[in-house]
């Protein structure tokens, strides 16, 4: 399926590596030219040569800070005329709702609510402007699931997603959609962070806690980084212009719920 997506620009947060990476791969394949996104210099220009090895395509690494108003700054000014925002950040820690001191909850909200909205609120209007938009968010399963450790996710991230549905319903009339990834368990280096605190926790080897990760997903296995990525470029397509402000969930046919 063409997807019509050759020439247009996407900027992709913080994707030197993981899902954000796995997304700037699929829409490079299918002709976009991509800002990619990091803090590690050396990383971000290893991702950009593979991306570019692979696909043939544009690809513009930008360091970046975005959980800083300059950072977001340096890389909304590199994605003037972006036709494509994936936002992506790191999650925060785990842990007890009780051991979260203020500095945890601001920390959070600046990675996971003001990070993406400053850089919606910076290329909005050019893509309604444009009349082609398409902004996608990659949360988290737990804003659907939400789990007493990840309470530190998961608060930022459900208050992205109720400021993005209403902004959905506004901008849709410009062909602009926004739409939220929820993804649970991909083989990604944060599985391995969360298989190492397991580890610790258990006193057991890596391949035993990451099998017991795979077993809490309904598939028994671990998502693809390039499952996730091929989904978020459908989203991004013109064939995907009459879905906006949904909560999609990758999660191996784990969710309980019915909506």
């Amino acid at each position: 399926m063409k997807l019509g997506l050759e020439g247009r620009t996407a900027v992709v947060c913080a994707s030197s590596d993981g899902l954000g990476k796995a997304c700037a791969m699929s829409l490079a394949r299918e002709g976009c030219a991509v800002l990619i996104n990091g803090r590690d210099a050396d990383r971000l220009q290893a991702a950009a040569d593979e991306i570019r090895s692979a696909t043939g395509a544009t690809v513009k690494p930008v360091r970046a800070d975005l959980n800083t108003e300059a950072g977001r700054s340096v890389l909304a000014a590199a994605g003037t005329g972006a036709s494509i925002l994936v936002n992506n950040n790191a999650g925060p820690e785990p842990g007890p709702f009780l051991g979260f001191e203020r500095e945890d909850w601001e920390g959070a909200m600046e990675a996971n609510f003001y990070a993406p909205m400053f850089m919606i609120k910076a290329l909005l209007p050019g893509m309604r402007a444009r009349r082609f938009g398409r902004i996608v968010n990659i949360t988290s399963a737990r804003v659907k699931s939400p789990t007493p450790t990840m309470a530190l996710s998961t608060a930022p991230r459900t208050a992205l997603t109720a400021l993005t549905r209403s902004l959905a319903l506004d901008v849709a009339v410009d062909n602009v959609t926004i739409n939220n990834l929820l993804p649970e368990r991909f083989g990604t280096h944060r599985q391995v962070e969360m298989a190492d605190r397991m580890m610790k926790e258990r006193g057991i080897g890596r391949d035993e806690a990451m099998a017991v990760i795979a077993e809490t997903i309904a598939a028994k296995r671990l998502g693809k980084p390039e499952e996730f990525g091929d989904t978020c470029a459908f989203l991004c397509s013109v064939q995907a212009g009459y879905i906006s402000g949904q909560n999609l969930q990758l999660d191996g046919g784990s969710y309980r719920g019915l909506i």
